[in-house]
């Protein structure tokens, strides 16, 4: 009898792994449109010219910025004419910048090396990514796809397809950014729910893999307080302090003004069981799992 085939989101949503408190760090994202097949490692694999390919990685890298590659859903051919490319850079007030350009030749990618030295301009609405990344994990397109669709069909100018960009078990993942937010464990209708709610300035705690420029501890307290107050907005609560001993953590979550209500927030770290968390990799690993205990007012 054939064996059935392991997928990680699968597992993942039979365990009931927690989606919050696992939002890579992150505040600049590079982005480069490619229509032709994604190489398993991303932007890595492609056949640029050598001399490209390492001042946009020693770039990205001085920044600590990802480079993920794009492209609109259902397009996996090469097209003629300009790809785009964009510098995306988070900004704690809420004044998001980026920087968008045209690229034909490899040689055109120097632009946004160089713009990441730049501070980019405000103004323009979020990107909403949504992981398809096949080759580097079955689940990213199995779970993906159905998701870029039907975004794409509601936001098309928004959208794209894009390569990894972690937590591969929680597929379906969309990346908003500049904004820094990640969701998990979507499909086509949870993902028009919770993209919706964002663009309308309300970030809901269902899907809530937390916000990118904070620690996994400090995600997991504003994820409960959003779970015990409502839905906001991206910046109507920020992390004004933070304590650690061993493994328990005290988040203190300030609300927005005129009140400006402190919450305190007793998170406890602690390692799941080890797991095979990748359809890709048989290698077992014990995440680390962030869990709130106690909310109460400052």
């Amino acid at each position: 009898m054939r064996a059935q085939r392991f997928l990680c989101a699968d597992a993942a949503r039979a365990r009931g792994d927690a989606l919050t408190g696992t939002a890579p760090y992150g505040l600049v994202w590079v982005l480069v449109e490619y229509g032709g097949a994604w190489p398993a490692n991303g932007f890595d694999g492609l056949a640029l010219e050598p001399g490209v390919r390492t001042l946009l990685f020693e770039a990205a890298r001085a920044v600590r910025a990802r480079v993920l590659l794009i492209r609109r859903h259902g397009r996996r051919d090469k097209e003629a004419g300009p790809r785009r490319w964009a510098v995306l850079r988070y900004d704690g007030t809420g004044g998001h910048r980026q920087q968008w350009g045209t690229w034909e030749r490899d040689e055109d990618l120097a632009r946004a090396a160089a713009a990441l030295g730049a501070p980019g301009e405000p103004g323009h609405p979020p990107v909403v990514l949504v992981c398809t990344h096949g080759r580097h994990d079955t689940c990213c397109a199995v779970r993906g796809r159905p998701v870029a669709r039907a975004l794409s069909e509601r936001w098309p100018d928004l959208v794209w397809e894009c390569t990894h960009v972690g937590g591969d078990r929680f597929a379906a993942n969309v990346l908003v950014a500049p904004d820094g937010v990640y969701y998990g464990g979507l499909d086509a209708p949870s993902s028009l729910a919770v993209v919706e709610q964002h663009l309308a300035g309300r970030v809901h705690p269902g899907h809530l893999r937390g916000y990118t420029d904070l620690l996994p501890p400090q995600q997991a307290a504003v994820a409960a307080v959003l779970a015990r107050f409502g839905p906001a907005g991206r910046h109507d609560y920020t992390v004004t302090g933070t304590s650690r001993a061993g493994p328990h953590w005290l988040i203190r979550v300030t609300g927005p003004p005129p009140h400006a209500t402190p919450y305190d927030v007793e998170v406890t770290a602690h390692r799941a069981p080890p797991n095979q968390l990748t359809c890709n990799g048989p290698a077992t690993s014990a995440a680390l799992v962030h869990e709130v205990t106690s909310i109460r007012t400052g």
